[in-house]
């Protein structure tokens, strides 16, 4: 544990505690039915490697990537590996937080306020997510007894059954079709980086770059997340969150020289998330029948949100940016491989130097005019 003033700054059990005890309650299923739904999740994501893989071409013919495990999880299984990844990725920023804590009236602040009520506030924060997420793929996995990773710590992949099959309720879409569609998706991810070598290192460094440059007091930090927290707890009026409401969490704490980072890292996840969004759609007709319903549905549902304090909790958190990152990068995706074919989009997976840039994300015929015409000149 990182501990400032003899206290830990994070408790991350009581994180993971917290998150359990709030999150909602899941669909109800009978236990045939939930064993059912697993048993067809885990099928559809051995399926699917074999749908993207075809479809994206990024992984030779006769080359068998590293492989990274596929887990069936619930809510409480999902909220113990984000902390898990969190904890992780966040080590270094906190020991810089204990280095610059120092004496004062800061250190005795943070020493009286403690692990106990920033793992309170990280657990609220958690419950909220975990309730809708459908899948992921953890770049960044720690591995446990409970829950495996793949080699070196790198990667497995996520899928959330309870709110899958909430989604799939709401929606009144086909179930078996939206499970594989979904999914689709995270294949797609999974893909991107087994098939890529560099790219999970090149994402790591990316981060601990923009935690490195973090130039914030503890109490600074604190208090951001505290808000956050409070939102979700409604001790705000919904809509009111102050005059920051328009900056996510995360914008509210970089500097200058983190700025150019967050561009290059949006960019990236722009790819990713664009890039998968368009497999699935590519794949669906083949495979999903009702792919052109579920798509409809289901992007209602990201536009509209559920609610003022679902809407003022996006906005703080920076999932707002995420949803744009998605119909962004889908676009971008999309008017590559229409110039120069899904051979000439792969280029992307190059080098770092391949990689689109934020601006590129908006005018893909400038990435083309980078990458195809210097290399083809």
């Amino acid at each position: 544990m990182t501990s400032i003033g003899g206290a830990e700054m994070v408790d991350w059990n009581l994180a993971v505690a917290t998150a359990i005890r709030f999150v909602r309650p899941g669909p109800e299923v009978s236990k045939d039915e939930a064993r059912r739904v697993v048993a067809e999740l885990r099928r559809h994501a051995k399926a699917s490697e074999e749908h993207v893989r075809g479809f994206t071409r990024m992984i030779p013919e006769g080359h068998e990537p590293e492989d990274t495990p596929v887990l069936v999880v619930d809510r409480a299984g999902w909220i113990k590996a984000n902390v898990a990844g969190f904890r992780q990725l966040l080590t270094p920023l906190l020991g810089r937080m204990q280095e610059r804590r120092g004496g004062g009236p800061t250190g005795a602040v943070l020493g009286a306020v403690g692990g106990k009520v920033t793992g309170v506030e990280l657990g609220m924060l958690l419950s909220f997510l975990a309730s809708r997420v459908l899948g992921q793929y953890e770049t960044f996995a720690p591995a446990s007894r409970e829950l495996p990773a793949g080699p070196d710590g790198g990667g497995r992949l996520l899928l959330v059954a309870p709110n899958i099959v909430h989604v799939e309720r709401e929606l009144e879409v086909d179930p078996h079709d939206f499970r594989l569609w979904v999914a689709l998706h995270e294949e797609t991810h999974r893909t991107q980086f087994t098939g890529v070598p560099w790219l999970r290192d090149h994402l790591e460094g990316e981060i601990q770059s923009f935690l490195g440059e973090t130039d914030v007091d503890p109490m600074t930090f604190l208090e951001r997340l505290r808000e956050a927290a409070q939102s979700l707890a409604g001790a705000r009026p919904e809509g009111e969150v102050g005059d920051d409401s328009g900056r996510s969490l995360v914008e509210l704490v970089q500097t200058p020289a983190q700025r150019e980072i967050l561009g290059r890292l949006t960019a990236v996840m722009s790819l990713l998330e664009g890039h998968a969004d368009y497999v699935m759609d590519g794949v669906g007709p083949d495979v999903v029948p009702s792919v052109a319903e579920i798509r409809e549905k289901f992007q209602q549902r990201r536009a509209r949100g559920a609610g003022r304090l679902d809407l003022a909790l996006r906005k703080l958190l920076g999932l707002d940016a995420k949803l744009r990152q998605y119909r962004d990068g889908e676009r971008f995706v999309r008017a590559v491989v229409d110039e120069v074919g899904m051979d000439g989009f792969n280029r992307v997976w190059t080098s770092p130097n391949t990689l689109p840039t934020k601006a590129e994300i908006s005018k893909p015929a400038d990435w083309v005019a980078r990458v195809h015409r210097r290399a083809d000149g």
